[in-house]
């Protein structure tokens, strides 16, 4: 989630990224300064239907495969887009708000309280919770004044998730956290240093299962090093993410969150409401949450991390298998 497991392999792409990243951040300045929100003409006006669209990513794979497919279909609704790949949230955030850029996928936990913090500092309690209607609830209230629409989410989610080794699973009998915590079993969890202190972490782990971490490896979420030390029985479970294409590769699997620990990171569209805030649009963007889901997008990561293969040709692949763009 929002971290990434690689950056797709498209040959041409890096150079264009710099400099439009370049050109971005440039441009930026003169975006946060003048009118506020308040005042800015952007945040009131009625929803447009701008025909020539930007679709920004984040960078990582898992953001230009969706904004890839957003591309795609909005192109097959008749727009004429192009995906900018920009780098990270403090960039195209205002970017986005600024009519720079139209539309990005998001994560509505994540963007929820990045919102809340960049409205309140950094020191606010969370807005975003396990409850997806409660999260969304909160994140459009801090999106709207902004000039941001956020569509709705579908069933894909790129949260938090916790994997043990697959023999590991099959001795003790754990499909659920809840069974590894009933099992007072020892845990060494290979994750990052904050694992310590971060509530959707060990903390939580112990306090919402009653899981027993003996102690935290830290060698990062999700890392190479990180699964295997747990494949060759150095620790006992590894912090990565729902989306994660490589577990198999590790003989890892992932335990339900099944009391809901994880915030609610949901994948969104959110776009520029002035500039594309038609129900065209959105109606083109929704055709994606019938189909799209987590297993789905772990799978598609794994055919740009793992088998080297372009976001743009594996988004629309995807989308021709799935009957929302013509075959051919």
């Amino acid at each position: 989630m929002r971290t990434g497991l690689g950056a797709g392999a498209d040959p041409v792409r890096p150079a264009v990224t710099a400099a439009l990243t370049v050109l971005l951040a440039v441009a930026l300045p003169a975006c946060t300064t003048g009118p506020s929100l308040e005042t800015r003409s952007a945040i009131t006006a009625s929803p447009g239907d701008s025909h020539d669209l930007a679709i920004g990513s984040a960078g990582f794979t898992e953001s230009e495969l969706l904004a890839q497919m957003y591309a795609a279909l909005l192109d097959h609704a008749g727009y004429r887009t192009r995906v900018l790949t920009v780098g990270n949230r403090e960039l195209y955030e205002p970017a986005l708000e600024a009519g720079q850029i139209d539309v990005v996928p998001e994560y509505a936990a994540t963007f929820a309280d990045w919102l809340n913090a960049k409205k309140k500092g950094s020191e606010a309690p969370p807005v975003a919770s396990p409850d997806l209607d409660a999260t969304m609830a909160a994140l459009r209230k801090l999106a709207g004044p902004r000039g941001l629409t956020v569509l709705p989410a579908g069933r894909a989610v790129d949260q938090n998730a916790f994997a043990v080794s697959a023999a590991y699973a099959r001795t003790h009998h754990l499909k659920t956290l809840s069974d590894l915590g009933r099992a007072k079993l020892p845990v060494r969890l290979a994750a990052g240093d904050e694992c310590v202190q971060r509530p959707f972490c060990a903390p939580g782990l112990k306090k919402r299962y009653g899981i027993h971490i003996t102690a935290i490896d830290p060698k990062g979420v999700g890392t190479t090093p990180a699964k295997q030390a747990v494949q060759n029985g150095q620790d006992q479970m590894v912090l990565t993410t729902s989306t994660d294409a490589t577990l198999d590769q590790f003989g890892l699997v992932l335990l339900t969150d099944d009391k809901r620990l994880q915030n609610a990171d949901y994948v969104v569209p959110v776009v520029n409401r002035a500039r594309v805030g038609s129900a065209r649009a959105a109606a083109a963007l929704n055709r994606l949450n019938k189909v799209l889901t987590t297993a789905d997008l772990a799978h598609l990561n794994e055919q740009v991390d793992s088998w080297r293969r372009l976001p743009a040709d594996v988004a629309r692949n995807y989308l021709r298998s799935k009957g929302l763009l013509p075959k051919g």
